[in-house]
Formats: structure tokens, C-alpha cells, sequence
């Protein structure tokens, strides 16, 4: 097998990401309430807003993520798997809780490591 098989397979598992990542988010979006989803976006603006403060170039992160062959892949298999298990432990909840923990937690490190 060659490099550039190799780096076509982990393009493709890093479009298969992308699909998942896809998927979910239309299944969230279409399964809740207009009015509940533009609440709940307005919290996570806010945020996404104080967390691109810490991390100002982490779009431009994620889109290298998705260039580098397997990167993304590992990126959101982990991702996939502390989403399982937040779910796991938090039987009630939804996605935009996952989220709000995800975002609040990363906003608490990143200001424990400015410190």
C-alpha cells in the first residue's frame, strides 16, 4: 500500500466525519421546536462568542483537521464517544445540553490555562 492509498483512505474517513457530523446535526435540528432551537442558538452564540476569544483561530483549526488525512477522523471519533457516554450518564438530556457542557467546559480550561 502506498502513502498516497493511505492518505486517500484517511480523506475518506474524514469525509465519512463530515457526513456523520452532517446527519446528526439535521436529525437535531429537524426533531426540536423553531421557536426552543432559536433560544437555544442565541445561548450557544453567546458561548461560541466567548470561547472564540480563547481560541480565535479554531475554524481555521477544524478545517485543517478535515485536510490532513485521518485527523478529523480521530477528531470526531472521539468526539462520538463523550458524546455516548455524557449521554449515558445524563439520560434525559439533549444535544444542546451536551453542547452548553461542551462549550462551558472548554471556556473553563481555556481560562485556567490563561491564568
Amino acid at each position: 500500500m502506498s502513502y498516497l492509498d493511505i492518505c486517500i483512505i484517511g480523506w475518506n474517513l474524514n469525509a465519512l466525519m463530515f457526513v456523520i457530523n452532517f446527519l446528526i446535526a439535521i436529525r437535531v435540528i429537524s426533531s426540536g421546536d423553531r421557536t426552543k432551537l432559536q433560544e437555544e442558538s442565541l445561548v450557544l452564540k453567546e458561548l461560541k462568542e466567548e470561547l472564540d476569544k480563547y481560541y480565535p483561530y479554531r475554524t481555521f483549526a477544524t478545517i485543517a483537521a478535515y485536510m490532513v488525512p485521518f485527523t478529523a477522523f480521530f477528531r470526531i471519533s472521539f468526539r462520538l464517544v463523550e458524546m455516548y457516554l455524557f449521554f449515558q450518564k445524563n439520560q434525559n438530556a439533549k444535544m444542546f445540553d451536551y453542547m452548553v457542557y461542551k462549550y462551558s467546559y472548554d471556556i473553563e480550561k481555556a481560562k485556567y490555562n490563561d491564568k
